[in-house]
């Protein structure tokens, strides 16, 4: 399982929208979309 899978299924199994996740992380929509994705990485 990777950070991306793991934030998706956190994400999910509170019910919490990739828009609520970004807000209160301070980044945008697409951004939380590519990390579940594997598209991008974080530093």
């Amino acid at each position: 399982m990777n950070l991306g899978n793991n934030l998706f299924q956190a994400r999910r199994n509170v019910g919490l929208s990739q828009e609520i996740v970004a807000e209160k992380l301070g980044v945008s929509r697409q951004t939380i979309s590519k990390w579940e994705t594997g598209i991008l990485l974080y530093k």
